[in-house]
């Protein structure tokens, strides 16, 4: 019997999937221009040829990751923005960005070195552009909620807040199983939500 096209979209996305993780794996191995599409290939364990298929070439895949990442930003807040109360929003964004990361550290080592790379890096400075965008919006909407928290200072309230969040993530991605991400979690909602 014949796959139905839902089937197909899904098998179509499991292994799009596996090849994003092979690359990610490998750009923080060995470094994006160092990994060939042949390297990726056989480490997601598909054919070149499959790999082609889905993907014209390395940047193609790259900004589709990019892009991924950028998706999910933006459904975290606008989820948050969702919430009726200013609270729950800010906990809403710590719980989402939190448990992203526990689950995931190296995808975050990933995209926090895409977003410092030297503005010299012709190739791959629009990528980073790109997430440094989502985040300074991010960090608009976040000013807003403090401000309808009634923060007298609710730009610095978020700046002070995106610093620890991004702290928090970046010791969770660093020491992905000695960190006490709970507890902080836990900490970061007391001190912001309340």
């Amino acid at each position: 019997m014949p796959r139905t096209p839902e089937e197909n979209d899904r098998i179509r996305q499991a292994s799009k999937e596996k090849i994003r993780a092979a690359a990610i794996e490998l750009f923080m191995k060995q470094g994006y221009y160092a990994t060939s599409i042949s390297a990726i290939a056989k480490h997601a364990g598909i054919s070149k040829g499959l790999l082609y298929s889905y993907y014209k070439g390395k940047e193609e895949l790259l900004s589709e990751m990019v892009e991924a990442r950028r998706s999910e930003v933006v459904e975290v807040m606008e989820k948050a923005a969702e919430l009726e109360k200013p609270g729950e929003q800010i906990k809403y964004i710590v719980n989402g960005a939190i448990d992203t990361i526990h689950k995931n550290p190296e995808i975050h080592r990933f995209y926090l070195h895409l977003q410092t790379l030297p503005e010299a890096d012709e190739e791959l400075i629009k990528y980073s552009h790109l997430l440094i965008g989502e985040n300074a919006r991010q960090f608009e909407l976040q000013c807003e909620i403090f401000d309808k928290m009634g923060e007298k200072e609710p730009r610095q309230r978020s700046l002070y807040f995106s610093s620890v969040l991004q702290g928090i993530m970046l010791m969770i991605s660093t020491y992905p199983q000695k960190f006490p991400a709970e507890e902080l979690k836990q900490q970061i909602i007391r001190e912001f939500c309340i």
